[in-house]
């Protein structure tokens, strides 16, 4: 039998953990900090990643599902926040610019027209999904389209550390789905209320997601259950995870429609895990389970759920920080310091 924990791998982290336990502290003082360190040295491969920057890339997209009123806001909302983020108004703006991050904006395939802007990036697949309470959301090509298009746009990217929102009216419908069908758990233990149902709202929206899940199989590959019931903006997000990773760069992921998209990158390429770092706990229903599921340790659990990456901005300064330990902090020896007895 092989030793799973022998071979390069363990042999770094060894070397990374004694670096952390030499540094001018207690061993395991810095808490969560210290897994964080381990975790960002292990995805860039280095056991003094310097990290200065980061890039939070927002990804909008409509979902034909919306139609179906399991949202409390409507569908124009989409297009509208859009501009607001191009606007500079939103709060993943008003986060970026107070924990120094850059913003992109991406269609990914917002409704109606495209949007004429000169900050926007233009990577639509179609002017929303289908609905799939009825059929596929997306073709196979469609769905690939999108995983190349995020794949390019995350290696396209100059930051050191990758962040990635999202904005589209239905997309926490579509990020249900797809945990139900990759994870295996019940609809009813998923679902949430999004944008802000009432109980009757919430009521409808569990029993149209049933519907819609039992058109398929129970258990869907992730390529097939992206192509089913995915958003163009998700199938993005999921791209851009699988570019970071092959450029050995961390990714903060986000809330509850982020976390699905990692579900979805972690299917497809079970090794990009170890670039994924799980930013907060978001209040949306589901997230809870999916994080259990994954036995992912958020870094922050501040009753978020707003999406837009926010929650990925705000733990930026500590990856930060947990970067800046590995780099610039002093061992015991280098600051003639005694060491434990």
């Amino acid at each position: 039998m092989t030793d799973r924990n022998a071979g390069p791998d363990a042999d770094f982290d060894r070397t990374v953990r004694d670096l952390i336990d030499n540094k001018t502290k207690p061993p395991g003082a810095l808490g969560q900090v210290e897994a964080v360190a381990l975790q960002l040295a292990h995805a860039t491969g280095s056991a003094a990643p310097r990290l200065g920057s980061c890039e939070l890339t927002i990804f909008a997209a409509d979902h034909g599902i919306a139609a179906e009123g399991v949202s409390a806001y409507p569908q124009a909302v989409t297009r509208e926040m859009v501009l607001n983020f191009l606007g500079r108004g939103a709060a993943a703006n008003v986060f970026a610019e107070a924990v120094g991050a850059a913003v992109r904006v991406v269609d990914a395939g917002v409704a109606g027209d495209p949007i004429d802007h000169p900050d926007l990036v233009q990577r639509r697949i179609g002017p929303g999904t289908r609905n799939c309470l009825d059929g596929p959301a997306m073709t196979g090509a469609q769905r690939d389209d999108a995983l190349q298009a995020g794949r390019q746009l995350a290696e396209s990217s100059p930051a050191d550390v990758l962040c990635f929102g999202e904005m589209g009216i239905g997309n926490t419908s579509a990020a249900t789905l797809l945990a139900h069908k990759l994870l295996g758990l019940p609809v009813v233990d998923l679902v949430g209320r999004g944008t802000g149902l009432d109980d009757a709202g919430l009521a409808h929206k569990t029993a149209v997601l049933e519907a819609a899940a039992a058109r398929t199989a129970p258990g869907l590959d992730a390529v097939r259950a992206l192509a089913e019931y995915g958003g163009f903006e998700i199938a993005m997000m999921a791209g851009a995870m699988l570019g970071a990773a092959q450029s050995k760069r961390p990714v903060l992921v986000d809330g509850f429609i982020s976390t699905a998209a990692a579900l979805v990158a972690l299917r497809i390429a079970p090794a990009a895990g170890r670039c994924l770092i799980y930013a907060h706990r978001s209040a949306e229903h589901g997230h809870r389970t999916m994080l259990d599921a994954l036995d992912a340790r958020p870094i922050l659990d501040l009753g978020m759920r707003l999406g837009e990456g926010t929650g990925a901005l705000l733990a930026w300064p500590i990856v930060r920080a947990a970067s800046a330990m590995l780099t610039d902090m002093a061992s015991f020896e280098s600051a003639g310091v005694s060491g434990p007895v």
